[in-house]
């Protein structure tokens, strides 16, 4: 059964935080999805057996898709039948793919989606090799779509890759530790979600205005949507997250909280003994880890962090202003709601 008819498939969907109030919208996207599903595995097939077989490994280990629905809805506002639609879809989607393989990498993880991950299942080497892959069969269909669509994705993976160096070198040359995270969340992931929502502009047809307008969205909630997982890290009891909670402290991974925080200037309270805590670094002993935990979600650092996502998804959704109110704009708005309830 295809992508569009599944109930597992639609929760997914549901899951991102878009709401499908309108039922030809969610139908039309998810004939979208459905053909991106099936021309991706295509797109993925090379001659070497070995290599078709890494680059299909997380492919079909699934995953939300969140970058060609949003390629799919931001289509909705022109023809979102258009064939290039579900290239450009393929595009942003082998990118963001070639991303995570080199990213575990980076990271050593063991496991990507829920299965062994490429780097601990066939090496560093060749998982770095096929990431390299996956950019050039992305650069390949972007090349069917024209050269402004080359342009805009060599342009886009310039950032990515500026994003996973920053993120790697710290800030530099006096740089505000708050401005490099954000800046980082922008590069590494608003950069391709903003591509993501350009690209179902385009190629469905609207306005420049309007791409624009859509552009600006896709990178704003982006941004809103890491930096609400930095929140959530903290304050979800469960793995609501996708992770243990509180595993960033462990790391020693700077997140928004955590900067806010060290940031404080509060010379008495728990501000201060929070700072001691957060100074030494991960935080690998259990009963400081639970007193940071603690200490973090009652802290003036949690809701002002809380604010900023508030503020970055007002402004996701001040962007939308310049297209019309029809239900892919609505879908779109639902999701700036969504970022801002999942954080309190």
């Amino acid at each position: 059964m295809g992508v569009a008819g599944t109930e597992t498939e639609r929760t997914a969907r549901t899951s991102i935080g878009v709401d499908f109030a309108d039922a030809g919208l969610e139908a039309g996207v998810g004939r979208v999805l459905e053909a991106v599903e099936g021309e991706l595995r295509q797109a993925v097939v090379s001659a070497d057996p070995l290599v078709s077989t890494a680059a299909r490994h997380l492919v079909e280990a699934g995953g939300k898709r969140f970058r060609p629905l949003l390629v799919a809805l931001a289509a909705h506002f022109g023809d979102p039948t258009s064939p290039e639609v579900v290239k450009a879809a393929i595009v942003v989607e082998l990118t963001h793919l070639a991303s995570l393989y080199h990213d575990d990498v980076m990271d050593e993880a063991p496991v990507r989606r829920g299965a062994p991950s490429v780097n601990s299942r066939w090496g560093n080497a060749l998982a770095i090799l096929v990431g390299d892959y996956l950019f050039s069969r992305a650069a390949s269909v972007a090349a069917e779509l024209g050269p402004e669509a080359v342009l805009i994705q060599a342009e886009t993976f310039s950032r990515l890759v500026h994003g996973q160096i920053a993120e790697t070198s710290g800030p530099h040359g006096g740089e505000d530790k708050l401005r490099h995270h954000l800046r980082v969340i922008a590069q590494k992931t608003g950069s391709l979600i903003a591509t993501s929502a350009r690209f179902g502009g385009m190629f469905g047809g609207v306005t420049p205005e309007q791409v624009e307008a859509l552009a600006e969205y896709g990178e704003t909630i982006g941004v809103a949507f890491q930096l609400s997982d930095d929140l959530l890290d903290i304050a979800s009891e469960s793995e609501q997250s996708g992770k243990t909670p509180g595993t960033d402290l462990r790391e020693g991974v700077p997140t928004l909280p955590v900067l806010y925080a060290l940031a404080s200037t509060d010379r008495d309270g728990p501000s201060v003994r929070l700072r001691e805590i957060l100074a030494t670094g991960p935080i690998t002993d259990d009963a400081l880890h639970a007193e940071a935990l603690r200490l973090l979600r009652e802290s003036p650092a949690f809701a002002q962090a809380r604010d900023t996502v508030r503020a970055y998804a007002d402004r996701a959704r001040s962007s939308l202003a310049v297209l019309p109110d029809e239900p892919a704009r609505r879908a779109l708005e639902s999701l700036c709601d969504f970022i801002v309830e999942r954080t309190g």
